[in-house]
């Protein structure tokens, strides 16, 4: 079977270690995953010469948006955030799924803040989220804090003119939405910060958290490499929990795994496959 992970540009993914560390560990020697540099206008040609020998896709930018319209059935989550990271393969169909949601969940509640309803943990993280950003992955932070408990956000960026998509997931996520001019936190006190943003677009925010008065309990950046981010750096000197990208990473990935294959996950050993990987390309 064939799976790939498709997006531009995408020659710095990590997901084929990923899943192939994960067809190693789970034994499927027939399986196989690389990466497809495709744009948007390329997608529909990719979907359609992806047939019965295909699994699925996995979807980064710009792809997560513009492939809901080439898709036969959409998983409510997808639906519901505007955004669709995998597409499984199944029955003559193409099913889209949205894993983000599930990694940022799982990687939060691991660093022990938070907890899905019903299941035990440490509470939702205290006072507001704040979420720099308003593109679809902003829109899955949004569906997180929801399955974190939390009912409301501000979310800062530059050009509201920019933020329908992101107004419109927050209404069908039935969360309240603030939002906040880029840069200027003055009157917000958030527990938790979620950047959407590419490595280097948040480090206006590195002073504000170095000062320290009202630094947040988590900070949680999507960026995996370089690691870590002035953002991250900053809010660990100010006291605060940082998470990583590479943990929302490795959590959407195993969800994809098990999406394609029908096998639980084996998450440490395509955790260990990454570290390895890293360690063996001097990063």
């Amino acid at each position: 079977m064939q799976a790939a992970v498709a997006g531009s540009p995408i020659a710095h993914s990590l997901s084929p270690a990923l899943h192939r560390a994960a067809y190693a560990a789970l034994g499927l020697s027939g399986w196989s995953y690389r990466a497809i540099e495709c744009d948007e206008a390329g997608l529909p040609a990719l979907l359609d010469a992806s047939g019965p020998g295909w699994a699925g896709l996995s979807l980064t930018m710009p792809l997560k948006r513009a492939v809901l319209p080439l898709l036969d059935h959409i998983h409510p989550v997808a639906a519901a955030t505007g955004s669709a990271n995998t597409v499984v393969f199944s029955g003559g169909a193409r099913h889209g799924y949205n894993t983000d949601v599930a990694g940022l969940v799982t990687a939060i509640t691991e660093a022990g803040f938070g907890s899905p309803p019903g299941e035990a943990g440490f509470g939702s993280p205290p006072g507001e989220v704040l979420i720099l950003g308003a593109g679809a992955t902003a829109c899955s932070a949004l569906a997180a804090a929801r399955d974190l408990g939390l009912d409301a956000a501000t979310v800062a960026v530059r050009d509201p003119g920019r933020a329908e998509g992101l107004r419109a997931a927050a209404t069908r996520l039935g969360i309240r939405v603030h939002l906040a001019p880029y840069g200027k936190l003055s009157g917000h006190r958030p527990g938790l910060v979620i950047s959407t943003l590419p490595a280097g677009a948040a480090d206006l925010y590195t002073g504000w958290l170095r000062d320290g008065e009202h630094a947040p309990a988590v900070v949680f950046d999507v960026v995996y490499h370089p690691w870590p981010t002035a953002l991250a750096q900053a809010a660990r000197e100010a006291g605060a929990v940082t998470i990583g990208g590479f943990e929302m990473l490795l959590h959407q990935a195993a969800r994809q795994v098990e999406l394609m294959t029908g096998y639980p996950a084996p998450v440490e050993a395509m955790r260990e496959a990454v570290s390895q990987e890293g360690e063996d390309s001097g990063r």
